[in-house]
Order: structure tokens, then sequence, then C-alpha cells
């Protein structure tokens, strides 16, 4: 593996290369991204495509890569360029791209500003609030998290966002009048850091769950779509937002193995099924070569 840094005006952003470029065998490389996960959380995905050129980054202000923009906030619209930036500094594109979370939301917005960056898109469980019916009252519902964040710290405000990701349906007043959950119910710290800077926690990435897919950007782009959804992930929050965008594109979701983090392995205590999944990934990806 390479690592490899890109100097912009805004961000210096580091990635890292598995495998030749330009790539072997025909196939362009395979672009892994997330968000606020960086290229740490690829690793077990990466290792399902040992015959490919695997390619993970850190998004600006995330892991290894620092900003120098003057700003702390997540924007999909901003990541998309310098996601575009990682591809041109490649020179081997357009790619295949599979997007996480946030990471969806990214690819979705880069396909719709760079229609020619990618030839397939694999977009798991984009967290689009607008594609959800009950979307006022999931931002309720987000804002509650950050106020716990803000008002206990990490540990709370982490036991907070568990609690939203595993509801079942629609936010509706049962979900509100629940007592706040214990962090050490999830084993999460009581205690206070006084840091309020977590991107998942505060306010930085409402960007993110606020973007509103653009279908007939997407529609007119060359890149074959695909929107996917875990298997174990039933009407949980991300689940429904993952339809949602399908149904906006004229689509059903197709289902990969897992759950919301279903590449991942042990090591991040919330493991998936990474081999299931990457052959899943993989059997898509072939779909469209």
């Amino acid at each position: 593996m390479d690592t490899h840094t890109l100097e912009t005006p805004e961000a210096d952003l580091v990635y890292d290369v598995r495998g030749p470029l330009p790539p072997a065998g025909g196939r362009p490389p395979l672009l892994l991204i997330g968000q606020p996960m960086d290229a740490s959380g690829f690793r077990a995905l990466a290792a399902q495509f040992p015959d490919r050129t695997v390619v993970t980054y850190d998004p600006r202000g995330l892991g290894r890569s620092t900003r120098k923009d003057g700003r702390v906030d997540h924007s999909p619209r901003t990541q998309a360029e310098d996601v575009h930036a990682v591809i041109a500094a490649l020179g081997a594109g357009p790619v295949e791209l599979f997007g996480s979370s946030g990471g969806a939301v990214t690819a979705l917005a880069l396909v719709a500003a760079y229609p020619g960056d990618v030839t397939t898109l694999v977009a798991h469980e984009p967290p689009v609030i607008p594609a959800l019916p009950d979307a006022g009252a999931a931002e309720r519902a987000r804002q509650g998290v950050t106020d716990a964040y803000h008002a206990k710290g990490w540990g709370t405000g982490m036991a907070a966002f568990m609690a939203l990701g595993a509801w079942r349906g629609e936010f509706t007043d049962a979900y509100f009048a629940q007592p706040a959950p214990d962090p050490a119910a999830f084993g999460m710290p009581a205690g206070d850091d006084g840091n309020r800077d977590d991107p998942l926690l505060s306010d930085r990435s409402y960007a993110v769950t606020d973007y509103r897919p653009d279908p007939a950007a997407l529609a007119a782009a060359p890149t074959r779509v695909v929107i996917a959804v875990g298997e174990e992930s039933g009407d949980t929050f991300t689940a429904r937002t993952a339809r949602g965008t399908a149904a906006l594109l004229g689509q059903e979701a197709t289902v990969f193995p897992s759950h919301h983090g279903g590449f991942l392995d042990a090591e991040f205590g919330y493991a998936g099924q990474p081999e299931a999944f990457g052959a899943k990934l993989r059997e898509v990806l072939d779909a469209g070569a």
C-alpha cells in the first residue's frame, strides 16, 4: 500500500492506494469512501479485493487529512470536490465507487456534479433525511442527539445516537417519550471530557443528513447508481433513508449482507460480515462491468 498526500488550496488530502496504477486487468480503480469514517474503516473490505487496485482516503478534517479553509462543517458538495481531485490525481479514472453512510452522500453529490468520474456507484445506506416521509420528526430526533451531546458530553451523546439508530420505523411520539438512554447500557463512558467537536454528534455534519439527492442530475449521468441496504437493518433510520433514496431514483434498494457497518470486522466492535459483504459488492460491480 502506498500513501499519498494531495495538497489543494483548502485541504491536504491523504489517500492510500493498494495495487498498481494504472490498474491491472483492465478494471478501473475501486474507491471506498466514508464519512465521518476515514480510510482505516475499510481495511477489512479492501482485503476482499486483492485482485483490484483499491483506493481509500481520509475526508478533509478527519483522520490524517487536514483542512486549511478555516471551517469545521462537513459538506457533501465540498467533499465531492475533494474526491473529484483525488480521482484526477490517480490519473486512472473513471472509477468504481463504494460509499458508506455519509460517504454514500458524498458520492451522490460527486456523481451529480462530475458525472464522468464514476462508472458504477454503490451507495450504502445514505442517511439523507429529506428522503423520509417523517423528515420533520427525524430532524427533531437528530437535534435530540446534538442536545444530549452538548449537555453532557460524548458518552451521553453517543448513547442518544445509538438509540436513534436502533429505533424501528418512523419517529413517533413514542420515540420522543422515551427516557434518556443510559450511556452504561451501551458501554459508553458517562464522564464528560469537555470536547464538543465530534463530527457525528455535533451539528458539523448536518449538511450530510440535510442533503437532498438530485434525481434529474443522477438520471442524466452515465453512472450506474445502485442504492444498497443491509439485510439486518430492518426499518432503522439508515435503512429507511436508503429505501427512500432508492425510491427517489425510481429503483428498489439492493440488499447487502449484514447491517449498516456490514463490511467491518471485529476491530471496531461492530462486526459485520466482510467476506460476504465483499462478495456481494463484487457481484454488483461485475454486473455493470
